[in-house]
């Protein structure tokens, strides 16, 4: 039996910190506090019944999030508070510039904390001048400053323009520089990277379920994820490494992914699991599906 392809499952469980914390979830809603704002936000996974109803909720969040269907929604101001605000991260001194959007998110997923620790102890531990890392579908930045405050040269890649803005925003609020921006489809810039022959020491990525490329491309992951995995496989150096795959799709299982890595990774150390993110009522929120491993060879 191949012990690569039967890893036992885990749960990967965020914890609070100081600036965020989710406080109660249920009837696919959750509260929960970023800084000093308080949020109710959509959340399909919390089928469950919340400690408290949603009227006591309203008097004490901020700002409630009214979905609206496909083309996203609408906040309903419920007290007074600015519509942009900053929140720290302090284990790792970055900040982050929070906003409401039409589609529910703020540019942060307080979850992926657990991967921030990761990517960043991962980098320190190559004992490396300056190691390359690659974050792929990298959004506002979070696990892209992770890895350059542990002093990794990193490529950011994603095809919105203005999230990569964004990014560039959290880097200076977090006193970081240097970062390389890629606005491009992180799929096409993978395979330029294989054909220039480029090697990376980290690879992160947080692939969405479906979507259009910058050209009316439909993307599907299901379509999509086993060359994302054969090119990352090429991308990787061979003696010190590290890869983080995230996955948010209710259709893919930790074994689904992991049966599509072994096709192209050795695995070694491979943790595969649940991703979840920590309640105050103890009811956690799982939210997507995590596998990462690393590799330190001199």
């Amino acid at each position: 039996m191949d012990d690569r392809k039967n890893a036992t499952a885990q749960k990967f469980t965020a914890a609070p910190w100081q600036d965020y914390e989710l406080l109660d979830c249920g009837n696919k809603l959750k509260l929960e506090r970023f800084g000093k704002t308080l949020l109710i936000r959509p959340e399909q996974q919390a089928i469950w019944l919340p400690a408290q109803p949603l009227a006591e909720w309203k008097k004490q969040a901020h700002f409630y999030f009214d979905h609206q269907g496909a083309k996203g929604g609408k906040w309903v101001t419920l007290k007074k508070n600015p519509a942009q605000w900053t929140i720290a991260y302090d284990r790792l001194s970055l900040v982050f510039r929070l906003e409401l959007t039409r589609f529910k998110h703020v540019g942060l997923f307080p979850e992926q904390r657990v991967n921030w620790d990761y990517i960043y102890d991962s980098v320190k531990k190559m004992n490396l001048s300056q190691p390359k890392v690659l974050n792929l579908f990298a959004y506002t930045g979070a696990s892209s400053l992770a890895a350059r405050a542990a002093g990794a040269e990193v490529y950011h890649v994603d095809s919105i323009k203005q999230v990569v803005s964004w990014a560039n925003e959290n880097q200076q609020l977090s006193q970081l520089a240097d970062i390389r921006w890629v606005v491009e489809d992180a799929l096409s810039f993978a395979q330029k990277e294989v054909k220039r022959g480029k090697k990376y020491h980290g690879i992160i990525m947080d692939p969405p379920s479906f979507g259009l490329g910058k050209n009316a491309e439909k993307w599907k992951l299901e379509e999509k994820i086993n060359e994302l995995f054969q090119l990352s496989a090429s991308l990787l150096d061979t003696k010190a490494h590290f890869f983080v795959a995230n996955t948010y799709s209710l259709g893919f299982s930790a074994s689904v992914m992991q049966n599509c890595m072994s096709d192209f990774f050795s695995m070694e150390n491979l943790e595969s699991g649940e991703l979840h993110l920590a309640c105050k009522t103890g009811k956690n929120i799982p939210l997507g599906h995590l596998l990462r491993f690393r590799k330190y060879q001199f």
